[in-house]
């Protein structure tokens, strides 16, 4: 209960999703700390892979995170060389939905093929945020800061995955279906 708590502060907490470019100040390791945590898109999405990785157990517990932050890195530094890469922004928005999907109803889609989607979706996340660096400024912090929120936000999923999937597995269910529905609504514009 105590990590539903938590994860429940953090989706209050975080703001409706908005275009990221121009989104705010992208220097420093604090703003790209900051940026993740401030979008309730990056926050669902985030703890949905962290809750997908703790449910499946072994090895998805490291390699889906790994793989998410890894892909995310590459798609940070597309967006800072300004390659351009379709449907940024409504990919982001699925992969609330599609991560909340995988919580909520997947049961037995193997690690692997998780892993591709959640690499697919992160390039597009990690774009977002690459973009958001100006030329003038060094963006080796600020994607440091955002990788590190994004670990942040991973661990919190891992830990409510393992304590809600083993002994409250149609609660941790559940909180795939209040992904979808958060997806959905950022989708239709209501959050």
């Amino acid at each position: 209960m105590k990590c539903a708590s938590i994860l429940s502060i953090l989706l209050l907490a975080a703001t409706p999703a908005f275009a990221h470019e121009g989104a705010g100040p992208a220097a420093g390791f604090p703003a790209g700390f900051g940026h993740p945590l401030s979008g309730l898109d990056h926050v669902a999405a985030m703890i949905a892979v962290g809750l997908w990785a703790g449910m499946k157990g072994g090895r998805a517990q490291w390699i889906c995170p790994a793989a998410f932050v890894s892909a995310m890195m590459i798609g940070g530094a597309l967006g800072m060389a300004r390659v351009p890469i379709p449907f940024v922004e409504p990919g982001i928005l699925a992969s609330v939905v599609v991560f909340g999907l995988l919580v909520a109803v997947i049961d037995g889609l193997p690690v692997s093929a998780g892993v591709a989607i959640i690499a697919v979706f992160a390039v597009l996340h990690g774009h977002a945020h690459g973009a958001e660096v100006t030329g003038a400024v060094s963006g080796t912090t600020y994607i440091a800061g955002f990788a590190v929120a994004t670990i942040f936000l991973h661990a919190i999923g891992i830990v409510a995955g393992l304590l809600l999937g083993a002994r409250f597995h149609n609660l941790a269910r559940l909180s795939g279906t209040a992904c979808i529905a958060i997806g959905f609504s950022l989708i239709a514009g209501v959050l």
